[in-house]
């Protein structure tokens, strides 16, 4: 080919690369097909069609979900009608959403989710197609709706079976940073696990799942993510308080997005059902997948995925508490194995600090109380043990309950790391773990709001703190100084802040408030917002997204909501359970 006709085609070519938002000049290799140039090209990663500054799509034109990486590794449920049973030998059963009959709203978008996850420009959100997916009234060509089957221990008994009893997977999408995302719709009508429900969510519990999620992500907590949340004026009838007040709600689904769904009742199931080829075969797949440092040549594989689950558990719950956060409903077939949040039920944050917060109306006996989570976590692990062992060789099985019996120091140490960091505390002292059960038992003592006491510890400055006077501006602050021993505490926290090496007062603040939010999604919040969007205002959920996004950075239109003021009297006698 000569230098001449040559320039025309590079020309072409180095346009096409500038037009994606892609443009660079240095080692240009000829990508293996054209089909990707305008979406994906970046020097880094050419082979694999991904471009870190790929153009967010204007459209679905191009957009692909598949489940085929599931479908073709997994044994499916040969049983294709969609009907309440006992499912054996699969994973996975084929089901489609059920759409509404009725008209749907937009309630919220994450523009977040949709631009930096799953590649879509925001304005998606505004179309008929947007709207139609996430609805459930519409499936991406070429991909395959799925319901999974999992059992699990609930409040502490095996409850057999369970599995998505009202959710669908509607594909998996790999982004241009080369992730793979799970979509599942949640709400969107019966599958085989429905047992006796209706597959349906209602408005009130799928904003705070929406809020929820997105709020914890933002304070930086491994989660699920939410893209969207639409509410029809379909008819769900609900005993929210299970007192025999049935009540007409509206349904709704959430679009969620996770790295995985698979949960500790994904591997429990089979055990107890005997299907251990297929035990293998999932839990290959997962290590796989999601554990990378895991070699699948590895003997021991499945005890080193051990290892690191009890690992990430404890590393997840003493985040939980770092922030004051109670799941509510602690279940083996809501943990999951990646250790990220899921499944967003009767969850809370709490207000006044109390070990003993529980913020489910169902739970009677108070498992899932805040301060039993690690607990749990504990309980959880071994069942996990338990669904392992058919896997494991004598030796094996030992060194993993050596894992387990460690998983109590693992969360002591890690809790310890985040409440030193809560108080800008720098380097080690045989003091930090007294310093800070002695201001938990202060904040216990006088019901000391949780978030506000530790924000209110970053803003003020140290003299002030020394001299504590009564001061508007810390509420929390004025609360945990009526205690006696207020003072005697200060004095030693601040005695251990001298030994911060190079460490200044404006040092500290941005430090320490860089690990406090200001503001949390309190359940007296969630529930205005879901007021409001029962009359089809859905100002306050689309504010409180705007603001969660930025739970550590002072924001003007949150302090005249007043979201980081004393939480309103009426707020105590806010009820959820698992009614949703």
């Amino acid at each position: 080919m000569s230098r001449c006709s040559l320039a025309p085609w590079l020309f072409t070519w180095l346009m096409l690369l500038c037009q994606s938002g892609c443009c660079f000049l240095d080692s240009l290799i000829v990508a293996s097909s054209f089909r990707h140039v305008h979406h994906y090209i970046n020097k880094s990663n050419l082979d694999q069609g991904h471009c870190e500054r790929k153009r967010k799509l204007p459209s679905f034109d191009g957009w692909r979900l598949s489940t085929e990486k599931f479908t073709a590794a997994l044994p499916i449920d040969l049983i294709e009608k969609n009907y309440v049973r006992e499912v054996q030998d699969a994973i996975f059963s084929v089901v489609y959403p059920t759409p509404f009959k009725s008209r749907v709203l937009l309630v919220a978008v994450s523009k977040e989710v949709l631009e930096d996850i799953l590649d879509l420009d925001g304005s998606v959100s505004g179309t008929e197609d947007f709207l139609q997916l996430v609805s459930g009234e519409k499936i991406v060509l070429g991909s395959l709706p799925l319901a999974h089957r999992y059992g699990g221990h609930q409040f502490g008994t095996w409850a057999g079976q369970l599995g998505d009893g009202r959710a669908h997977l509607i594909g998996v999408y790999t982004n241009r940073f080369g992730q793979k995302w799970e979509l599942q719709l949640k709400g969107s009508g019966r599958t085989p696990y429905s047992r006796n429900g209706d597959g349906r969510a209602v408005l009130r519990s799928s904003v705070r799942e929406f809020l929820g999620s997105e709020a914890m992500h933002h304070l930086g907590i491994p989660t699920s993510r939410a893209a969207s949340l639409v509410v029809s004026d379909d008819d769900v009838w609900r005993d929210q308080f299970y007192n025999g007040d049935i009540k007409k709600e509206r349904g709704a689904i959430v679009l969620r997005v996770a790295r995985s769904w698979f949960r500790i009742g994904s591997l429990e199931i089979l055990t107890h059902s005997g299907e251990l080829d297929l035990l293998r075969l999932l839990l290959d797949l997962v290590i796989d997948e999601h554990f990378s440092s895991i070699s699948m040549n590895d003997s021991s594989r499945y005890l080193a995925f051990f290892s690191s689950v009890v690992s990430e558990t404890a590393d997840l719950i003493a985040l939980w508490m770092s922030v004051g956060f109670a799941h509510g409903v602690c279940n083996t077939d809501n943990f999951s194995l990646l250790s990220i949040t899921i499944d967003y039920g009767p969850f809370g944050f709490m207000d006044s600090y109390d070990p003993d917060f529980v913020p489910n109306l169902s739970d009677d006996e108070r498992r899932y109380k805040i301060g039993n989570q690690a607990n749990v976590g504990m309980f959880n692990l071994n069942k996990l043990l338990q669904a392992l062992n058919p896997l494991l060789d004598p030796q094996q099985k030992q060194l993993a309950s050596q894992i387990l019996e460690g998983y109590p120091d693992l969360y002591y140490k890690r809790f310890t790391e985040l409440f030193k960091a809560k108080l800008g505390l720098l380097g080690s002292s045989d003091e930090d773990g007294y310093l800070i059960a002695f201001l938990l038992k202060l904040m216990e003592d006088v019901k000391a709001d949780f978030t506000m006491t530790f924000r209110q510890l970053s803003e003020i400055s140290l003299d002030h703190l020394k001299d504590f006077s009564n001061s508007q501006e810390f509420w929390a602050l004025q609360d945990i100084a009526k205690h006696k021993l207020f003072s005697s505490w200060v004095a030693m926290y601040l005695l251990r802040l001298r030994r911060n090496t190079g460490d200044s007062e404006s040092d500290r603040k941005r430090r320490m408030c860089s690990v406090n939010p200001r503001y949390v999604l309190r359940n007296w919040m969630a529930d205005s917002a879901i007021r409001k969007a029962e009359r089809n205002d859905f100002s306050e959920v689309r504010l409180l997204l705007q603001v969660l996004q930025h739970p550590f950075k002072v924001q003007t239109v949150a302090e005249r909501a007043g979201y980081a003021q004393r939480p309103p009297a009426w707020a105590k006698e806010i009820k959820v359970s698992c009614s949703s």
